[in-house]
């Protein structure tokens, strides 16, 4: 049987416990394999017990000792005991001098500590017990966040200044560089806020009339990995260029969110934008059939409600794989179509020379091309789709040469 002998107001805090006629510190930490919190024991005395109750210093310094022995059980593990009760008399018993050279060379978690209100500067020059002068049974796990990531940022040389700090915190990205930026004004001091949104003036003025498409070789919210490229290396120069003072993390973040916003434009945009690719023309087609290397099949006609062009393309977000990368439109009453090479950027145009009668088989013209990128491939369709393979004519260099095309493309992937 279990009963509960002391617990503080913050739920998370450890307890103390009767069980099994002992004395035990409780404490939930770490996930199980079903990711639910997991619950360690181990065994203090009454001199234990009655520092916890009268000194939430060492309270709070103990649990934040025993967790990394809770860490090292992992998902399954066995808690190390004998570890954690060596642990009760160096932190709860201990002169304050001795605690203080304990925590120098023993793992600890400062994540509590700093939650809980520890003087940080205190912490950082190894005067755990001083700093903890300042601590309460309340939490603020932003406060412990937020330590963590000016520490990493620190170990990796990178120390930020008020408006760097004022920038991360716009986006979103202080605590989380790879969290999805934002924009969050009243997280911001209002004294640097107008600092803030030149920075971002800056960035908004160089990527001006630049978009980001999507990639439909990866599905239907992908985005062109080249069109990203260019504009966050677009808008990084402007932004160093007018703000030196900037670290990278600050440059970096307002880029990703002049990024992140374009890719959201064109996911809200229809495929069949009229800004994307108009399908009329002199040969413009009336009904086509597409075909994917896992026998996909789809046929479009003019009559219907979307260009072909928006069809084609819906058809490789919906098909395309890692497995199937080549995908085919066909012109059947013209005798022509285009076979795309998504795993080698390339595409081949293929036109009927002489078709088939009394039973031998038609004759065809293949010629190959290389492709530059998703923006490449589209081009080609559009072109097709206005006007047959005549219409690609200008989009080559074309070779019906296998080995010569070959070398070529052997030549731009060493580039």
């Amino acid at each position: 049987m279990r009963n509960i002998v002391f617990t503080r107001s913050s739920g998370w805090i450890p307890k103390v416990i009767h069980e099994d006629g002992q004395l035990k510190l409780m404490l939930a930490a770490g996930a199980d394999a079903n990711h639910e919190p997991r619950e360690f024991t181990f065994p203090i005395s009454e001199a234990h017990l009655a520092v916890i109750r009268e000194d939430l210093a060492r309270h709070l310094l103990l649990w934040s000792a025993v967790l990394p022995l809770c860490d090292a059980a992992g998902t399954r593990g066995r808690l190390d005991q004998d570890a954690a009760v060596a642990l009760l008399d160096p932190v709860l018993l201990a002169p304050p001098a001795d605690v203080d050279a304990l925590f120098r060379h023993i793992p600890w978690d400062r994540s509590r500590p700093v939650a809980h209100g520890a003087d940080i500067a205190l912490l950082e020059r190894g005067q755990v017990c001083q700093a903890m002068r300042a601590a309460t049974e309340g939490a603020n796990e932003r406060r412990a966040q937020e330590y963590h990531a000016n520490r990493r940022r620190a170990a990796r040389g990178t120390v930020l200044g008020p408006l760097d700090a004022a920038i991360l915190r716009y986006t979103g990205q202080y605590l989380h560089g790879a969290t999805v930026p934002r924009r969050v004004p009243d997280a911001v001091d209002p004294a640097l806020l107008p600092q803030v949104m030149r920075v971002v003036a800056t960035a908004e003025q160089a990527c001006a009339g630049m978009r980001i498409g999507l990639d439909p070789r990866r599905g239907h919210r992908a985005t062109d990995k080249r069109d990203w490229d260019r504009m966050a290396a677009t808008v990084d120069a402007a932004v160093r260029r007018a703000h030196p003072e900037l670290v990278d993390d600050a440059v970096r973040t307002v880029s990703f969110l002049m990024c992140s916003e374009a890719a959201d434009r064109s996911r809200s945009t229809p495929a069949d934008d009229p800004e994307d690719h108009t399908d009329v023309g002199e040969g413009a087609k009336t009904a086509l059939t597409f075909t994917d290397d896992k026998g996909g099949e789809r046929t479009w006609r003019r009559d219907g409600p979307r260009t072909a062009s928006g069809e084609f393309w819906e058809f490789v977000a919906d098909r395309s794989a890692g497995d199937n990368e080549v995908f085919t439109i066909e012109d059947e009453e013209m005798g022509e179509g285009i076979q795309l090479h998504f795993y080698a950027d390339s595409v081949a145009r293929i036109t009927t020379v002489r078709p088939g009668e009394a039973g031998s088989d038609p004759q065809y013209q293949v010629e190959y091309s290389l492709v530059d990128g998703i923006g490449g491939y589209r081009n080609m369709v559009s072109a097709f789709v206005r006007g047959g393979c005549a219409a690609l004519d200008r989009h080559g260099p074309w070779t019906s040469d296998v080995a010569e095309f070959e070398r070529a493309r052997r030549r731009r992937d060493a580039r």
